[in-house]
């Protein structure tokens, strides 16, 4: 317990040194954490997406069983896909929403964790600099969200994407949204400093495991489908560079997809509140798993395999997928950089 507050301590302590990095685009080397592993040199985690609705819609049925897991699997911490508060972010760092969709939510003592939150497009609909800002982190120290970030677990490199910003309906055809694009705009260059920060990270490191983590879908079966503009920028570079898995949320559901040109594996885990959309489109992927309802995910891994997990809103296990690791050491090939057309 004590090393688990230590961890968390630890990685707020650095996320309040980068906090002059938030509000600008990507420019420079990502921010970087380090989280230890365990001991015998594994990681548990659990991932939930697209939650923030003040416990309603099974929100906190869903909270209550990603803590009974959390205690059975001793969890380092917990990863969010994105959209943390509906429908439109948080008005500020005074806004009681924080406190009302996380702190009085997430409260079993397994959850009492660092939580490494990438924002979503509900989450740009709000104050987004609120959500980034240190001040969060002093109402509560589990709260560690940035645009664009890595982790360092040991074994596993973490790379968690902005991808809001990909999504360029958001910027032409908002409709009646508003989106806090201060220290995105102009897109084109935030969105080419991104991709080669990214690069240049993922090229380096050298763990056993990379697993990009996105709130936008990359591949999916359900309501939002494939994102046009992930597959054609992002996609290449997570190729070039041998990233084992992609995460996320968007879509309200649980899936995992495997495409059948690339060896990467997708996860959706965007059940963390309102689900049953009805949804349900098959596409050239495919489709090992799909569930159209509410719940989480959890991950274990450790130098030999990767372990993931998808449970209902009772805790029941829907769903495991288990991969080993077999990578081998080979010269990774320069990616290039796609350009939109």
């Amino acid at each position: 317990m004590a090393k688990g507050s230590a961890a968390m301590a630890a990685a707020a302590a650095a996320v309040l040194a980068l906090a002059a990095l938030l509000c600008a685009p990507a420019a420079a080397e990502l921010a970087r954490l380090e989280h230890p592993a365990k001991n015998d040199g594994s990681l548990s985690l659990l991932v939930v997406g697209d939650w923030g609705r003040k416990g309603t819609y099974n929100q906190s049925r869903v909270a209550e069983q990603m803590g009974k897991v959390g205690e059975q699997l001793g969890i380092d911490f917990v990863v969010s896909t994105g959209d943390n508060f509906y429908e439109n972010g948080l008005t500020g760092t005074d806004d009681q929403a924080f406190e009302q969709s996380f702190t009085d939510i997430y409260t079993a003592k397994s959850l009492q964790k660092p939580w490494y939150l990438v924002l979503g497009n509900h989450d740009y609909r709000g104050d987004v600099l609120a959500q980034l800002s240190p001040v969060l982190r002093k109402i509560d120290s589990r709260f560690i969200c940035m645009r664009s970030f890595i982790v360092n677990a040991e074994i596993v490199d973490f790379f968690f994407v902005d991808t809001t910003p990909f999504q360029l309906k958001y910027w032409t055809h908002p409709k009646d949204d508003h989106y806090d694009w201060r220290g995105v705009a102009p897109r084109e260059k935030y969105l080419a400093n991104l991709l080669k920060d990214l690069d240049e990270a993922m090229r380096k490191s050298t763990a056993t495991w990379k697993i990009a983590v996105g709130h936008h879908t990359m591949r999916s079966v359900s309501d939002h489908g494939d994102t046009k503009e992930l597959l054609q920028l992002l996609l290449p570079v997570l190729q070039a560079n041998g990233i084992d898995f992609y995460i996320n949320g968007h879509d309200h559901c649980l899936e995992h997809i495997s495409s059948k040109n690339s060896p990467i594996q997708y996860f959706t885990s965007g059940g963390g509140s309102k689900a049953w959309r009805g949804v349900f489109q098959p596409n050239e992927d495919n489709a090992e798993f799909f569930y159209d309802g509410q719940g989480f995910m959890s991950l274990q891994l450790d130098h030999n395999q990767a372990e993931f997990t998808f449970y209902d809103v009772n805790g029941n296990v829907l769903y495991q997928y288990t991969q080993s690791s077999l990578r081998k050491t080979s010269h990774l090939q320069p990616s290039g950089y796609a350009t939109e057309e």
